[in-house]
Order: structure tokens, then sequence, then C-alpha cells
């Protein structure tokens, strides 16, 4: 799970554990649901409801996100008192935290709240998204050429990145936080929504092709991307060869989710955890902060095990008091119904 990468780099475990490609992993997943919620919108009424669209994704995304931001400030105006600027504050309130770190650093914010940077490239791309995708159906283009269509733009963001480093030398923080550097990796997740989709059209190839050639070819493309350690290619090549790579790996979970590099996404704690993970990514880098005041006299790892149990415990509280009852609103005022358990539960991609 993505979320899991996310923590164990932000425990200290950064030089061993590739906790930005659990982000990465989070965008693509992100498009891939969303996407495919859209085009089964699309294909039942022959339109999509932008009112009904937002309203659901303010009520899956912004009760969790405000209220995980209120938590952060006070205890770190507890922890860490005179060190919160209210305009960083508004900065995460208004959803440009990944531009206001890009251009001001972490200065000011409430501790642990650096992680809404990849929210804030979320909200700005499906600001716009739905429009093209709605545009998209309106032009007829076929699924074939409406993924090509992202992949044509996922070509252009990285012809940009390689602009910004190697012609501009851009700092890291430019390409990696940045909306216009970032929305390959959610385009490569929407391409295989449209086209060759795992949960609603067919495979062509038999299951000896995928499990001996496709999915061990885009395992190590993956693999690969985590050796070289130049800016030049982490900044640049690297996202698009794992956006290109997830597609493979996603698509193999989806059509055999019994092979054994896939039971385990099944046990009930890998469940559960996936059920929380939204909440999760929100508001663990606050509780390490925490819990290394409170427990500073502990070793490294009685401080992430109490971290780690601390933040599923908070996590299940906002999930039972929160985000169910939201859900069941959404459920109410869409009147939604998906066959897929993946597709209609989008807290998987956190």
């Amino acid at each position: 799970m993505s979320f899991l990468l996310v923590f164990l780099g932000h425990v200290g475990l950064d030089r061993y554990v590739p906790g930005g490609f659990g982000v990465t992993v989070f965008f693509f997943l992100s498009g891939f649901l969303i996407t495919t919620l859209m085009r089964a919108e699309y294909e039942k009424s022959g339109r999509v409801d932008f009112r009904h669209f937002w309203l659901r994704r303010a009520l899956r995304i912004l009760p969790p996100f405000y209220l995980v931001l209120l938590g952060a400030t006070l205890t770190t105006m507890l922890f860490a008192p005179g060190t919160v600027l209210g305009d960083a504050v508004a900065a995460r309130a208004l959803h440009v935290t990944n531009y206001w770190i890009i251009y001001r650093g972490y200065d000011g914010e409430p501790a642990g709240t650096g992680v809404y940077w990849s929210l804030a490239v979320e909200e700005h791309f499906y600001l716009v998204f739905p429009w093209l995708y709605v545009g998209l159906q309106k032009l007829r283009l076929s699924p074939r050429n409406q993924a090509l269509m992202f992949w044509g733009l996922c070509l252009a963001v990285l012809l940009w990145r390689c602009a910004l480093v190697l012609l501009l030398h851009a700092p890291l923080n430019r390409t990696y936080m940045a909306s216009d550097t970032r929305i390959d990796s959610i385009l490569f997740g929407c391409a295989l929504a449209v086209w060759r989709n795992p949960v609603l059209d067919g495979s062509k190839l038999t299951e000896r092709t995928w499990k001996y050639v496709i999915f061990p070819c885009a395992i190590l493309v993956l693999v690969f991307c985590l050796v070289p350690r130049n800016d030049a290619f982490r900044e640049t090549l690297r996202y698009s060869l794992q956006g290109a790579a997830l597609t493979f790996v996603f698509v193999a979970a989806i059509r055999f989710p019994h092979w054994t590099a896939f039971r385990w996404l099944n046990w009930r704690p890998v469940a559960f955890l996936g059920v929380l993970s939204y909440s999760l990514y929100l508001l663990h880098f606050n509780v390490i902060f925490v819990v290394q005041h409170i427990l500073s006299w502990a070793g490294p790892v009685a401080r992430a095990i109490a971290s780690l149990g601390l933040s599923v415990g908070l996590a299940w509280l906002i999930y039972v008091t929160i985000e169910k009852p939201c859900a069941r609103l959404r459920k109410k005022l869409s009147g939604d119904r998906t066959t897929s358990r993946a597709v209609a539960d989008p807290s998987v991609a956190q």
C-alpha cells in the first residue's frame, strides 16, 4: 500500500524505502478510480453531472482534510509555540500547499502538513479534468484515442519537466511538487480507465503472458527507477516510467488477484488499512511529530510503532464519525451503484 511506503519514509527510513513512489501510486490509483466512475456514469446516462461530481469529491475529501489541518495547527502551537504562520495555514486551507512550499518553503507550516502538497495537485487536476473528459466524449473519440490523448499529455508534461531540469535548472521541489509537473502520474491512471480498463473491459492476452512476460517486465522497470540517484533522471523520466509500469502492474492486480504477489492485498489487516488510508495519509506525519515530543526518551523503533498505532486509532475514529456518514450522504445524493468494490471505494487510492 502506498500509505505504508510514505509512512516508513517519514519515520526515518527514507534512505531505504521509496516514500515518494508511494505518492506516485496514490496519484495513479486516484486517476484510475475517479475516471472509471466518470466513465461508468457517462456510459449509463450519457452525461457527467459536474455538480454531483464536485459535491461527492468535497464530501469525500474536505471534512477530514480540514479536521486534520485544525488538529495539526493546535498540536504545533502546543508543542512548538510561535512557529505557526497564518499564511502557511491559509495556503493549506486553500489547496495551494505545493506552490507555497516551492516558493516559500516549510517555515510556518503546522507540523506534518507538508503532505498536503499532493492533495493540492489532486484538487487542481480535478477542477479541470471533468471538462476535458466530457469534451472528449462530445468529440466521439474512441476509447483508444482518448487514451492516446492522455498519453500525449503525459509526454508534454515529461518534456516540460526536462526543460525545467535540464535548461532552467529548477530546484527539486519545483518538479516533485508542482501540479504542472506531476499531473502525468494521475493521467496514466486516467488512460487505463478509458481503454483496456481491467474492471470494465475484457483482455485479449492470456494469463501466462501476463504472468511470465508483462508483469515481470513492469516490475523490472519499477526497480530500475529506484536505482539511479542522478537528479536529471529522477526528476524527469522516472515519473513517466513509473506511470507506464504501474499501468501493467495494476491491470495484473485487478485481473489476477489469486497470484501470490497480490494475495496479501486481500488480508484483513491490509484491507482495514486501505479503508482508513485517506485519513492515515493526512494525519500520520503530524502524529509522528507529536510522538517525537511526547516519547523523546524512547528509541526510533518504539516511536515508529507508537506513531503507527496512534495514527490507525485516530484514522479509525475519523472514519467512523466523519467518513462513513459522509459516504452515506454521497451515496444518497448521487444514487450511484457500482458492482466493483475497488471502483466504489476511492479510499483504496490513498
